[in-house]
């Protein structure tokens, strides 16, 4: 089992006929997992990309295609609001948005919108997700996912793209493999939470425990504690906090991601304390989260 995607995951790629878009399509097609169906790129419906029909607009191509289980959207900054509309308004259940640095009220509009229309949003500035050895969308993993992910017990979620394969490879090195890995998006403001997926690890049989890349900044941490505290997520959840050294810099101090700066909602110490309090494991070093992994199964 998994959550987000998996073999049977029909696709569809708005902004398919573009660098990113394509390369995408490219990479999921090569990895056999999920079903992309077909693309869009306003002005050039009739193309194709890999032999797949691309279309105008979303509701042309649902109207063709059928209905799909997930939008990835490759689009510039300033598009990407009226192609998550398109998308939102189609009631995709799933909308990837993998452009970052995405107008911050671009998105309060798009995640009204999803909230109102009862659609997930995953991002912006989301590298994907990947199933091990049944399927992923988005750019996770890059044209060798299994380089560095496995199938395995282990559910991951990052803000970070990067370090959603840092942990496939740490975690598969120490001889376990993942459930499912989410990039959630390092953006001040995005729509899939940590908590969103917590709930989502706790209903799939096949995680056992999940592990989390936080860092400076944001209350995805504090709200996952919550979670913890009322009950809600009942597996061992492991907690590695990056960005420490970053307590010593000057408040608001922005670092990397949008959401990452410094003071921002809670300090590391708050996020520290409230995670122990509740239950989560947190990691004194990265190197450690193998070790964690063992003790907790």
């Amino acid at each position: 089992m998994s959550i987000l995607v998996n073999s049977q995951t029909r696709i569809l790629i708005q902004g398919i006929t573009g660098k990113q878009g394509s390369q995408a399509c490219r990479e999921i097609i090569s990895y056999g997992g999920g079903d992309v169906v077909g693309g869009v790129t306003p002005g050039k419906g009739g193309q194709e990309v890999e032999g797949l029909p691309v279309f105008d607009t979303v509701f042309e191509a649902l109207k063709v295609l059928g209905q799909v289980d997930v939008s990835m959207i490759y689009a510039p900054p300033l598009l990407v609001c009226d192609a998550a509309f398109e998308a939102v308004e189609a009631k995709v259940p799933l909308v990837h948005i993998f452009a970052e640095n995405v107008p911050v009220l671009d998105v309060c509009k798009i995640l009204t919108l999803a909230s109102e229309k009862g659609v997930r949003v995953l991002g912006p500035n989301s590298v994907g997700a990947i199933s091990p050895g049944e399927g992923k969308i988005g750019s996770i993993g890059g044209p060798n996912p299994d380089a560095v992910f496995s199938r395995g017990p282990v559910g991951v979620i990052s803000k970070s793209g990067g370090m959603c394969s840092e942990l496939g490879n740490l975690i598969t090195s120490g001889g376990f493999g993942q459930s499912t890995v989410v990039g959630v998006g390092g953006d001040l403001l995005i729509g899939t939470t940590f908590s969103d997926l917590l709930v989502d690890f706790e209903q799939d049989n096949q995680t056992k425990v999940v592990v989390a890349f936080g860092e400076v900044g944001g209350s995805s941490e504090i709200e996952a504690a919550r979670l913890l505290k009322e009950g809600k997520f009942k597996k061992p959840f492991i907690v590695y906090l990056a960005g420490k050294f970053a307590e010593s810099l000057p408040k608001d101090t922005a670092l990397g991601h949008a959401g990452a700066i410094v003071g921002l909602e809670a300090t590391m110490e708050q996020k520290i304390k409230v995670l122990r309090a509740s239950g989560a494991i947190v990691a004194e070093n990265f190197e450690d989260i193998p070790t964690l992994i063992k003790k907790s199964i």
